[in-house]
């Protein structure tokens, strides 16, 4: 985690399941950041970002809802709740003002009455002053007089906010101006840390080795596919600078989508993807490479971004003819990603999980290569000394046009033969160590 994020206030979220927890983070931070749905247990892991009041920066914190006791799942999420209320400087307890006070609504405030953070409780569903007159009740949680909002229609939020604002106290510090490093006519900007998604089919291990790589238990693990609902990232800081890892909910064929929350997780997921600089694709190894895995290949692979593919449970794998067929398999199953790193793991016990970070700063830095004009036309006409196009057609001037993934724009006198294109994209690769990163070649024929 950042230095500056340490520094801001943290309001945390916490309620049982199924009152509007995320709808309220959502309204806070004032966009659509959490899957919202009107059922319990949407939300297991907790997300954090950070939102702003009246010019105060603070992080909030949404979290799944507080079930200890229940399944086993239950408690793991409810553990996640415990962690983020220990990072807390305010808590916002959540109530449903539709339905007045359940038996587990008094287990939450019985657990929060041993702490020692202060407390809001947050009557959520106060859509009319009907509701608002029945705030007595909330009383005997011990907790304080609950204020009334409505996180959906946002009805009294600002409210609440003004309130968070007055409890953080002198934590509570508005953001100043300030001016860039001045060198001559332009601000220079820190760059963002490099985006790496975990990605993969439901129940490789995506959470565990998004775990293993924080360092923490930050997101929910547990042997029933689906637990990951949304992305959660993290900035960790690495030898090679700050990495932000982001887990990603396992991604399954649409046609096998019948929830409209795990719809609304595939595409926060295919997002992440799109955002991302380097992608790590999560292989189960015990099963090998199935046709779901090269299909969200071949949607990471168009997304344009590294990809470093990771073959998880390796050590569950005793038959040394076994482990020949599986790396086989991946070989010809995935060769339309051409040469990209293939790394053999365990996250559950972290061998070899260390081999990651140099591919991982590898693929980083061919992702935001960028080339000198005048060595990428000697490179293209060596090449087509050594290898014409035949029929005279020929490349007149090269430039690249963008990073991220590296584009190179092509000024030709006529159309190229496509497998001549692809013997440029091969010299370019090679001659400027490319690796794995995707490049792409966008020819243009010169006007007369």
């Amino acid at each position: 985690m950042s230095a500056m994020e340490t520094q801001l206030p943290t309001l945390v979220i916490v309620g049982r399941p199924n009152v509007g927890k995320s709808t309220l983070f959502n309204r806070v931070l004032g966009e659509q950041q959490a899957i919202v749905e009107d059922r319990p247990g949407v939300t297991r892991d907790r997300k954090e970002l950070e939102a702003e009041w009246l010019g105060v920066p603070f992080r909030v914190i949404d979290t799944g809802g507080w079930m200890p006791r229940g399944s086993d799942l239950d408690d793991k999420v409810s553990r996640q709740v415990e962690a983020a209320v220990q990072e807390a400087d305010l808590v916002l307890f959540v109530v449903d003002a539709s339905v007045g006070i359940l038996e587990e609504d008094e287990a939450v405030a019985n657990w929060l009455r041993r702490g020692d953070h202060e407390v809001i409780v947050v009557a959520n569903k106060a859509d009319n002053n009907q509701r608002e007159e029945q705030l007595w009740q909330f009383l005997s949680l011990g907790l304080g007089e609950a204020i009334p909002v409505s996180a959906l229609h946002g009805r009294r939020a600002g409210d609440l906010l003004d309130v968070v604002l007055e409890r953080f106290g002198d934590k509570a510090v508005a953001n100043e101006p300030t001016e860039g490093a001045w060198t001559g006519d332009v601000e220079i900007e820190a760059p963002d840390a490099p985006r790496v998604a975990i990605v993969g089919r439901p129940n490789v291990g995506k959470s565990t080795l998004f775990n293993r790589l924080v360092g923490e238990d930050r997101s929910v693990v547990h042997d029933m596919a689906g637990t990951t609902r949304d992305a959660i990232d993290t900035i960790v800081e690495t030898e090679d600078g700050p990495i932000v890892f982001v887990d990603t909910a396992g991604m399954r064929r649409r046609s096998r989508i019948d929830d409209s929350a795990e719809y609304y997780s595939m595409v926060r997921a295919l997002r992440a993807i799109d955002d991302a600089d380097v992608a790590l694709l999560v292989i189960d190894a015990t099963e090998g490479v199935t046709g779901q895995d090269q299909r969200l290949a071949e949607r990471v692979d168009a997304s344009g971004c590294p990809i470093v593919v990771l073959l998880n449970k390796w050590e569950l794998i005793d038959d040394p003819d076994h482990r020949i067929e599986i790396e086989a398999g991946v070989k010809r199953k995935l060769a339309f990603l051409g040469d990209v790193p293939v790394l053999k793991i365990s996250a559950l016990t972290g061998k070899n999980v260390h081999k990651l970070r140099p591919r991982l700063q590898e693929a980083i830095t061919q992702y935001h290569r960028r080339v000198p004009t005048k060595d990428v036309n000697k490179v293209i006409a060596d090449a087509q000394q050594q290898s014409p196009a035949g029929g005279g057609a020929k490349v007149l001037f090269a430039v690249q046009g963008a990073t991220d993934p590296p584009t190179f724009t092509l000024f030709v006198n006529r159309e190229l033969p496509q497998h001549h294109v692809r013997y440029l994209e091969r010299r370019i690769r090679e001659e400027f160590e490319f690796g794995s990163t995707p490049i792409k070649l966008r020819i243009r024929k010169k006007s007369d």
